[in-house]
């Protein structure tokens, strides 16, 4: 009974009061972020992926703070925005941006691509592109490149299902906007999945800690899509996936507490960050908060180590251990918003 109990209140305060996601190496990592739109087709797609783009961009510059040089922008048409499109979205530009990054990235960083346009089905899943289009397969053999990092692969394009069971790894979270090859419709999954780190950003957040997770912006975005479609009166055409196992099975309704093995435990430890995550993008006037974001990253380093020694130690003992710790990183977030809810922003003077 004892372990029952513990085990429900723990679910409890990682669904309600957790500010942490639990992850110790993403307290360092660097985000490197390739956004790829794909041909429109009519001005209208085109102009819609680029505004999907460049609201994408924005956010993970200036509210999560990635530098610029982390950032490449490839696109259909380069003269829409010279000044944020990088080169044309060529495969022999993905190719070369994808290698550029693994030159520069180190071991644990974050490396995500986001892919903006439409795709197609036939022998095998695409992504259409300006003169050649690239396949889940090309794209997997792209990705090998990225083998000492942490990879975040979102396909937002229509018949992107397949790319799940191509591109799953250890190491990688593979989203696609349909689950299928045959759901062909284009999807609005991207436009969502976009929002949730800007203008829906405050829904997408669930647990409160003023970041959003890949995890979230995924459930974010699945249930937009559903009630996008229920409001229209429509039948959904699209059913977004995720898959971060490496199972190569993904699930539209990742629950990252059902298992150890379970889709959606790494996909809630990846953030776009520049470096530490102990901050938000918000720098206030009090060194006592600075006390608190280093305790914060000490409990997490705690809880981090006793899932690592999970299996060597006695189940009873490692639940009541880990619900004192839950505990004490609830108190201490909530301690953290409430001092920052009074602390002068200096870039609000």
């Amino acid at each position: 009974m004892r372990r029952f109990v513990a085990r429900r209140v723990i679910v409890l305060l990682v669904a309600l009061a957790s500010m942490s996601n639990l992850a110790i190496e993403a307290q360092t990592q660097q985000t490197h972020l390739l956004v790829i739109t794909g041909l429109g087709g009519d001005p209208d797609y085109t102009q819609q992926f680029h505004e999907w783009a460049t609201t994408l961009i924005d956010a993970a510059e200036n509210r999560y703070n990635v530098p610029p040089e982390g950032i490449t922008y490839l696109g259909e048409k380069p003269n829409l925005d010279p000044e944020a499109i990088s080169d044309r979205s060529t495969r022999e530009n993905v190719e070369s941006a994808i290698q550029a990054i693994s030159d520069r990235a180190v071991s644990g960083d974050h490396v995500v691509i986001v892919l903006c346009g439409h795709g197609s089905f036939t022998d095998a899943a695409r992504i259409n592109l300006p003169r050649r289009d690239l396949s889940a397969t090309e794209f997997a053999t792209l990705l090998e490149k990225l083998d000492g990092q942490q990879v975040t692969f979102v396909n937002t394009a229509s018949a992107s299902g397949p790319f799940v069971e191509i591109l799953s790894a250890r190491g990688r979270t593979v989203m696609t906007a349909t689950r299928t090859g045959g759901e062909r419709n284009a999807s609005v999954f991207g436009g969502y999945f976009v929002a949730a780190f800007a203008s829906g950003e405050e829904d997408a957040d669930q647990n409160r800690d003023r970041r959003v997770s890949m995890l979230e912006a995924f459930s974010y975005a699945r249930a937009r899509v559903v009630q996008s479609y229920e409001a229209d009166g429509l039948l959904a055409t699209e059913h977004a996936l995720l898959d971060d196992n490496g199972d190569g099975e993904g699930t539209d309704d990742p629950d990252p507490l059902s298992g150890d093995n379970a889709d959606g435990l790494v996909a809630r430890t990846l953030f776009f960050t520049g470096g530490s995550l102990g901050q938000t993008d918000r720098t206030f006037n009090n060194p006592a908060l600075d006390v608190l974001y280093q305790e914060r990253q000490g409990l997490e380093a705690q809880v981090d180590d006793l899932r690592r020694i999970r299996g060597g130690s006695d189940q009873l003992q490692y639940q009541e251990e880990l619900e004192k710790l839950m505990i004490e990183l609830a108190l201490k977030s909530r301690e953290i918003r409430e001092l920052e809810a009074v602390s002068v922003n200096p870039t609000d003077r």
